[in-house]
């Protein structure tokens, strides 16, 4: 019902007045839109389909439309964006003799840890030979957890008694975050 009312408004409105006079239907040889002026045209009116179509799939089982619904649905997001390092340290010590060294640097993270006693730094190496001679002479010092945005409790420490080569030396150290384990 609601189909042929769709389709007598529609035919309704084409009957439009113009100045030469009124627009007139097709006839079945053209198929054309209505004229009135020759040279202007109005695009067809694509048709409605009456009934649900039936889909036939690779096994040539036919698919029956049963029912026509619209769905509106929410979703809510949550991004979580990990928690990184965002600062580089490069540190530059001059050591003399046996002197003994002890550095202090700070490591900036990309926000405040959502949990505490959580997050962990993760050295590639904590206990370093700068001149190569089989010595440890250097080490890194730093907090178990990361408990906020700028870690500044981290302290490299150079012992010169252990360093046996003179010269510039030096040592390239990743550092990660990782999660504690457990809980």
């Amino acid at each position: 019902m609601k189909v042929l009312f769709i389709l007598f408004y529609i035919l309704t409105q084409l009957v439009v007045f113009s100045s030469e006079g009124i627009m007139t239907l097709p006839s079945d040889e053209t198929m054309g839109p209505p004229v009135a002026n020759s040279n202007l045209s109005m695009p067809m009116i694509p048709l409605i389909p009456a009934s649900p179509v039936e889909k036939v799939d690779e096994n040539e089982d036919v698919w029956v439309l049963e029912k026509i619904s619209t769905v509106m649905m929410e979703s809510k997001v949550k991004v979580i964006v990990p928690l990184e390092i965002i600062s580089d340290v490069e540190i530059k010590a001059m050591v003399i003799d046996n002197q003994k060294l002890d550095i202090p640097f700070e490591i900036e993270m990309n926000k405040e840890p959502e949990k505490k006693d959580y997050y962990m730094l993760k050295y590639s190496q904590k206990e370093l030979d700068l001149d190569n001679d089989g010595n440890i002479d250097t080490r890194i010092y730093s907090p178990k957890y990361i408990n906020k945005k700028v870690v500044d409790d981290n302290i490299l420490s150079i012992d010169g008694s252990n360093i046996t080569k003179e010269g510039l030396h030096r040592k390239r150290v990743y550092i990660t975050v990782e999660v504690r384990d457990g809980k």
